[in-house]
């Protein structure tokens, strides 16, 4: 989650980790695969340093909230997990790749800040946007996961290297693995939402059958498919990561999605 004033502050604490990723994603491939971990680490450090500098600078109870600032907090997340990733897996070859999606979403999260909020509601509600935001985060690292395992594969069946560093049915482990971890967040997210909405949110702006909750459902019901498919037809390959692609794609417009269309396109905030 993030939280922004008023002010172009937004663009002060973006711009320098913009720049920070996108060194890093420029000279990393040139110099060892040791000193590109480390650092990768910079521009991370500073992009959790301006999210948490700008979640605790709200003032009178006006925050903002947005597309791009949840992409901005989805991104560092998965982040978070890949350099966790690679105290096991060292291997794992994809920084680079990654420095340049964090170099591009901070800017737009930099220059879209979100609508301003007033709200004077429950202290769980930051509980239940850090839960969903943090689903959004592992669906992503199983997106990439599942991207790298299909590389594998292809180069595979071609008979090249695969650039990618981890054996194949390792991939599919972790894509997994992050799968079930989003899908647990995920039910965790709505159901406080349907339980809990009025005392989260205010009677005024409790559950509503809105396109973001239509989306979000339709992607729990994706991804309990995929599991279940997975548990008892065996899906595995690319019947797996279409169906991934799939939900992970109507989670994306199910709050992402829907706050781009009020905000840029129609510019409301509501």
């Amino acid at each position: 989650m993030i939280l922004a004033s008023d002010t172009p502050l937004t663009l002060w604490l973006g711009l320098p980790t913009a720049a920070a990723y996108a060194l890093t994603a420029l000279i990393g491939p040139r110099i060892a695969a040791a000193r590109g971990h480390r650092l990768l680490v910079m521009p991370w450090v500073l992009h959790g340093l301006g999210l948490v500098f700008v979640l605790f600078g709200a003032q009178e109870g006006l925050v903002r909230f947005g597309f791009a600032p949840a992409l901005s907090v989805t991104v560092w997340l998965m982040f978070t997990f890949y350099l966790l990733e690679q105290h096991w897996f060292p291997q794992l070859r994809v920084r680079w790749t990654l420095a340049s999606v964090g170099a591009a979403v901070v800017l737009l999260a930099a220059f879209f800040p979100g609508a301003p909020l007033h709200m004077a509601t429950s202290p769980w509600l930051p509980l239940h946007w850090a839960l969903g935001i943090a689903s959004y985060g592992l669906f992503a690292a199983a997106v990439v996961h599942a991207w790298l395992m299909t590389r594998a594969e292809k180069n595979m069946r071609l008979g090249v290297d695969s650039h990618v560093g981890l054996p194949l049915l390792t991939l599919e482990r972790l894509t997994f693995r992050f799968v079930n971890a989003g899908f647990v967040l995920l039910t965790a997210t709505l159901a406080a939402g349907w339980l809990f909405g009025d005392s989260l949110y205010g009677a005024q702006a409790a559950w509503r059958w809105d396109h973001k909750t239509v989306f979000s459902l339709l992607s729990w019901f994706t991804f309990a498919v995929l599991l279940l498919g997975r548990q008892r037809f065996g899906w595995r390959g690319r019947t797996a990561v279409r169906v991934l692609y799939i939900g992970s794609g109507l989670l994306l417009l199910g709050y992402a999605g829907s706050r781009f269309v009020l905000e840029v396109i129609l510019g409301r905030s509501t």
